[in-house]
């Protein structure tokens, strides 16, 4: 025992000893921003990959553009040629056969240059969408598959809740013939950003946040799946429709979306949920990595882009029971703008194309383009997780200390699920810590095969090596992964790791009902719902302030006197989850900043930071709801601030209070 205590305390010196400072993501991948020229607003929608090394790039204005000498080689700068322009918003883009294939709001293209003067001489039309005008009604794609067809998703309708009947085949992806035949696949999709064909064939979607939709998500879809929103089923009554599912068949009742498919087994359940601003909160475009090793050591898995964050995650997918699960985990933030695309150069590279399109993102650009390129050092990061039939083995880049890896202590667990309801979003519920009962380390210290208590099928495992260094007492670069366990192996082999096949395992897992009551908050001097008693003569002053679309708050600025007594009205008419946080003078971002950090409990303290800069607040409101906050306005005057501190919302969604 005591020779463990001092070669424990051994390496503790080691690792306090390290000088320099922490690694950061740019030490390994680093982002290289392409310049654009002055008066080109190059809001990207969509790129495509030209085999000269040349890329092509779509713009939400219409326009597609050639870059030549994307990768600046020999520090020349990249030159841009318009290809074509006139088009609607096109938000999808491929090269084949020496055209563009491009996805209009209404409209599959093929354009052409036929006299070779690098521009576009003819557009085709493949195939027409039905439009109803609604903003939301947006076109993604195409994705060539292996026998030439394509393949296009298209978002439902948003009229406070997702909407597909004004238009025929919206909320469903369908898959186009080269001679325009289209053929419809696979319903319940709500915004579809970014999708993907593997190695494999099978085809991959990620989701956003909203209605049926409590947290980002990708799924799987095969021919005939339903992904869970309801809002197009009415084109399921169509002749050529894979399915019969109809609006009756879907329960509503705020389970989770696991109790939900066992009543109504054509819901097809995520792969890997993205928990809400845990990992993103708008999950974009989609990539395998296939560059054989030029983009590190994640070779066959998957990056994810998020809009809202500026920011790549990765995921990694396994089979378990025939149906894939797996686990998603931070990789690389600070992207300039809203990422929405991603495509391989052809050095290995990834390309990364942003809009803002006034949509609130962490990077401030109103657009960009970026290649993000690995710089050929190893990060010390969780490699993969994989379900065993008691629990996980962690797979790491680099051998771990064993003395810390081996002790349950080291590791951290906490399983959640969210609400299955028409509803916007979800908050988190039936979260329960699992307690780690062992931990076991590989001869080669990559592997660790973590024994645990309280596993639960369906739900989501936050898995938190906190202890873990590397044999050289590094620290990993990102220590939190999530992983969705659909299936729970029957078997399982320790320190090794196979497509699993075995039977289905059921396990108890508690639903809604055994979650905890969510009680009615209590009044603090932050948040008093109702009037003091000793305010006899009411409030000196009534505001009432509301939302609009695109996330803004109705008032711009208010005018209160120091010291006055004030009820404020906040009426969220917006569909999108909201609360009203009023901070101190020019503490707005850093009020925001810290509700994006609050981690597993933001949604159970309604994104609200303990922060002395919060001086009022109301709770998180669900759309077409309201609530009421009195206050003693501050005694200082001066210029005060009120936010939106909703993940992803603060950067934009801000007004000021004047103090008189």
């Amino acid at each position: 025992m005591k020779k463990f205590i001092f070669l424990l305390c051994l390496f503790s010196l080691q690792v306090f000893a390290q000088k320099g400072r922490p690694q950061s993501e740019d030490d390994f991948y680093e982002l290289i921003t392409i310049p654009v020229p002055e008066g080109i607003s190059l809001e990207v929608g969509g790129i495509a990959t030209m085999p000269d090394g040349r890329i092509g790039v779509s713009t939400r204005r219409g326009e597609i553009w050639i870059v030549e000498n994307p990768y600046m080689i020999g520090q020349t700068t990249p030159h841009y040629t318009k290809f074509a322009s006139g088009l609607h918003e096109v938000l999808g883009l491929a090269y084949k056969d020496g055209s563009f294939y491009c996805t209009q709001r209404g409209e599959l293209t093929k354009l052409t240059d036929e006299d070779g003067d690098g521009k576009a001489d003819n557009y085709e039309c493949i195939a027409k969408f039905q439009l109803s005008g609604n903003y939301h009604e947006y076109t993604y794609g195409p994705v060539f598959d292996k026998d030439g067809n394509m393949l296009v998703t298209l978002n439902l309708a948003w009229v406070g809740f997702g909407e597909g009947k004004f238009a025929k085949w919206r909320g469903w992806l369908v898959k186009i013939s080269p001679d325009g035949k289209l053929e419809p696949i696979a319903a319940g999709l709500r915004s579809p950003a970014g999708f993907n064909i593997n190695e494999a064939g099978d085809i991959f979607y990620g989701e956003n946040q909203g209605d049926w939709v409590g947290s980002g998500r990708v799924t799987h879809l095969a021919k005939g799946d339903f992904a869970g929103n309801p809002g197009g089923l009415k084109w399921a009554k169509e002749p050529n429709s894979p399915l019969t599912l109809s609006l009756n068949d879907i329960q509503d009742n705020g389970e989770p979306m696991f109790e939900a498919a066992k009543k109504t087994p054509a819901i097809k359940l995520p792969a890997v949920w993205f928990p809400h601003s845990l990992m993103g909160i708008s999950t974009a475009d989609m990539l395998e990595d296939n560059t054989k090793g030029g983009f590190g050591p994640f070779v066959g898995q998957y990056f994810v882009a998020d809009q809202g964050h500026s920011k790549v995650m990765r995921m990694t997918l396994e089979k378990v029971n025939g149906q894939y699960q797996g686990a998603c985990f931070p990789f690389r933030e600070g992207w300039m703008s809203g990422l929405l695309r991603l495509r391989w150069g052809i050095d290995g590279s990834m390309f990364g194309g942003m809009t803002s399109r006034g949509w609130s993102s962490t990077g401030k650009s109103n657009f960009g383009l970026q290649r993000l390129v690995w710089t050929g050092k190893m990060p010390f990061e969780m490699k993969d997780i994989h379900a065993t039939k008691d629990g996980f083995e962690i797979e790491f880049t680099k051998p771990v200390n064993k003395i810390a890896a081996s002790q349950a202590s080291s590791y951290e667990s906490t399983s959640f699920i969210y609400k299955y309801q028409h509803q916007y979003g979800s908050p988190i519920i039936n979260q329960n810590t699992c307690a780690i009962k062992s931990a076991k380390v590989s001869d080669d210290g990559l592997k660790v095969r973590l024994v645990l208590n309280g596993l639960r099928q369906y739900y989501i495992h936050e898995i938190k090596p906190t202890g873990i260094t590397s044999e050289d007492g590094e620290y990993l670069l990102h220590n939190v992964g999530y992983y969705t366990l659909n299936n729970i192996p029957t078997e399982s082999t320790s320190m090794s790791h196979n497509n699993h096949t075995m039977p289905n395992m059921n396990m108890p897992a508690m639903n809604n009902a055994e979650a905890k009551p969510k009680m009615k908050p209590k009044p603090t001097a932050k948040r008093m719902n109702e009037m003091p008693a000793d305010w006899t003569d009411g409030p000196d002053q009534t505001l009432v302030l509301g939302t609009l679309p695109g996330l803004k708050f109705d008032t711009e600025s208010f005018q209160i006197n120091a010291g006055s007594k004030i009820k404020l009205v906040f009426n969220n008419n917006d569909d999108m989850t909201h609360n009203l946080v009023i901070t101190a003078p020019n503490a707005a971002d850093e009020v925001g900043m810290a509700a994006i950090n609050m981690g597993i409990k933001g949604p159970e303290l309604e994104y609200v930071p303990k922060n002395a800069k919060v001086l009022y607040h109301t709770g998180l409101l669900q759309p077409d709801s309201s609530e009421s906050i009195y206050f003693v306005a501050p005694t200082k005057a001066g210029t005060y601030q009120y936010v939106c501190s909703y993940p992803g919302h603060h950067t934009v969604m801000q007004g000021r209070m004047i103090v008189k």
